[in-house]
């Protein structure tokens, strides 16, 4: 798809990626790539039995902003020592007043 990875790090219940992509790409099309080709990946080579879950977040960054974000992804072990993916997860969209219901977000 002509993009590049900026940063890419997780835990064992998510992953965060930043990514630098093209405007003719849908996030729907790169979320759908990035997960077919990963999961074909990790089932050959390392557990028979992953699978992503059904959903996806994504969020557009502001170039000024992408050093820190890549901060943020390399910390993700550390961070989540205090706070979980969930928790954070829903704080960030109070925090930029996303409207959620949150029995659609977790599957």
């Amino acid at each position: 798809m002509r993009g590049v990875a900026l940063g890419i790090n997780g835990t064992c219940d998510h992953v965060h990626m930043l990514l630098r992509v093209r405007s003719v790409h849908s996030s729907a099309e790169i979320a759908r790539v990035v997960k077919a080709n990963s999961s074909r990946w990790v089932r050959e080579n390392w557990c028979a039995e992953f699978g992503w879950q059904t959903g996806y977040g994504v969020f557009s960054v502001s170039e000024s902003s992408v050093a820190a974000v890549t901060k943020y992804i390399a910390g993700q072990q550390e961070h989540h020592k205090t706070q979980s993916f969930q928790e954070e997860f829903v704080a960030f969209l109070k925090k930029n007043r996303v409207e959620y219901d949150e029995s659609y977000i977790w599957d």
